[in-house]
């Protein structure tokens, strides 16, 4: 089965929040070599201004993730995750993330580009900070590029 091309301007609803724990954003800063001091010290995080400890910027990866796992685990779309090599992924904040936000994320499916048994999917996840009133804060949106072989390929 080939990636299934209706799916292009396809949006998924958001899904449940993820919560932003400390112990997370400092095993994430140790993982990927942030060292600067708002990711790991509370002291350090609020004294420069932030109420609590601030995600490095690709942290919006581990979010973006779960919500990319609805189309990879939609049979329908025709997506093998064995035959899947990420290709591409950028980052736009809107604002940092910080430990205590309840984030949600909607995702789309921007384009999907077939080539030579090749499948590009390009998808866009908007990840938004659930306010106390119930509303909501544009926080990232992260696009990504799956290349997905087919079987041929």
């Amino acid at each position: 089965m080939s990636v299934n091309l209706a799916y292009v301007g396809r949006e998924y609803p958001a899904n449940a929040p993820y919560s932003v724990g400390r112990e997370k954003l400092r095993e994430f800063s140790g993982a990927v070599g942030a060292t600067h001091p708002v990711h790991h010290d509370l002291v350090a995080a609020r004294g420069a201004g932030y109420p609590d400890l601030v995600a490095p910027p690709t942290f919006a990866v581990v979010v973006a993730q779960r919500a990319e796992g609805q189309l990879i685990e939609d049979p329908e779309a025709g997506i093998d995750f064995s035959r899947v090599v990420h290709a591409d992924e950028r980052f736009t904040h809107h604002r940092p993330i910080v430990a205590g936000d309840e984030l949600v994320t909607v995702l789309h499916v921007d384009s999907i580009v077939e080539r030579a048994g090749l499948a590009m999917v390009a998808t866009r996840c908007e990840i938004a900070a659930v306010l106390p009133d119930g509303g909501s804060e544009p926080v990232s949106t992260v696009t990504s590029t799956l290349a997905v072989r087919g079987e041929g390929a």
